[in-house]
């Protein structure tokens, strides 16, 4: 009996040192893909007081010349940390400034659940100025680039229409529209998705959730998303492909710090519900700076649709809409080289004031 136990123990444990293993090898690939050693050239990953806590930033470029960019990542709670390796080409041309907000990533391994002081959007809102100004200081620069994904776009279009002085250009992909409630046709296409697909769970799960975001508790507001992503055959495939791919073998996590990625997702849905009732067209669609969506051509999380009509009644100094290809949600990330393309010919001339040389 021991024997037999032993030998499933060591059956069981094969396949897990393997994986391991593997993970071992592609982090450190991916760590020697992001050296940075140029002369002018700046890697930093440390904690800064912001808001009253540690919060973790990271601030990577081959040249500190060049324009810096400013992400606010999405989830909320969806650190995009991880996604290093996939977008290093992008610190050739710009300096990145990559920041876990609080309740995301290594804030929240910091300090804990509890050492996150308050969880909620005006707070988080404050962070980001509080960080926008950290960072334009420490650079030494006048104005940063806002690159604003998913729910981060939810911070970053109010950021740029309220702090035009601070950003040089807002881009906004996976562009998250509120309009309090009025629009309900993704909700309708995901009952219709499940219907034509059969799943009788996820159906039911979605008409007990109903169509008004404002009336959803934290819960089935992620329990939306999931199934919305789950049940998209080109999201579902970004997940496996990029998502989880980058969580499992980003050189700058440890396993520990993957399960805390995933607590983080988790803790920060809490700020959902009192976002639900946000109006961006009530808000204002006049920006004093110039505005750029990049959007993926089949995102159901955030529709892309919406983001057009959106963008349509913008009225900006300069404004461009374009599409990502083959892409739904997670677009610049599933197509970073696309994305790049899009910042290098559309974005940088407009912050710069000078044309760039782009490889074809």
């Amino acid at each position: 009996m021991i024997t037999a136990l032993v030998a499933t123990a060591a059956a069981l444990a094969a396949p897990v040192a393997a994986a391991l293993g593997h993970r071992r090898v592609k982090q450190a690939t991916g760590a020697r893909l992001m050296r940075i050693d140029t002369p002018n050239g700046i890697d930093e990953q440390r904690f800064v007081r912001i808001g009253g806590i540690e919060q973790w930033i990271s601030v990577r470029g081959e040249d500190l010349d060049n324009p810096v960019i400013l992400e606010i990542h999405g989830g909320p709670g969806a650190s995009n940390a991880v996604y290093g390796p996939r977008t290093r080409s992008w610190e050739k041309h710009f300096t990145i400034v990559r920041w876990d907000m609080r309740g995301a990533g290594k804030t929240l391994g910091r300090s804990g659940a509890d050492g996150q002081g308050e969880l909620d959007f005006d707070r988080m809102y404050e962070d980001a100025v509080e960080l926008t100004d950290h960072v334009r200081t420490r650079l030494g620069v006048e104005r940063v680039v806002l690159v604003a994904n998913s729910f981060g776009s939810t911070f970053g279009l109010r950021l740029a229409r309220q702090y035009p002085d601070r950003y040089s250009a807002y881009v906004g992909t996976d562009q998250k529209i509120h309009d309090a409630g009025r629009d309900t046709t993704d909700h309708l296409a995901l009952l219709a998705r499940l219907r034509a697909a059969g799943k009788r769970k996820e159906l039911a799960a979605v008409e007990e959730i109903g169509p008004d975001p404002r009336a959803w508790t934290a819960e089935q507001h992620g329990a939306y998303a999931r199934i919305a992503a789950t049940t998209d055959p080109l999201t579902f495939s970004t997940m496996k492909s990029v998502v989880m791919k980058s969580l499992w073998f980003s050189p700058l996590h440890t396993l520990g710090e993957l399960g805390t990625l995933g607590k983080g997702m988790k803790l920060s849905e809490s700020i959902l519900p009192a976002t639900a009732a946000f109006d961006d067209r009530a808000d204002g669609t006049r920006f004093e700076l110039p505005f750029f969506l990049f959007q993926g051509d089949r995102d159901v999380l955030t529709p892309t649709d919406r983001a057009k009509r959106f963008f349509d009644d913008v009225q900006a100094p300069v404004k461009e809409f374009a599409l990502i290809e083959d892409a739904g949600h997670f677009a610049s990330f599933r197509r970073p080289d696309r994305f790049l393309h899009l910042m290098l010919t559309r974005v940088r001339p407009v912050v710069t004031g000078r044309t760039h040389a782009v490889a074809r």
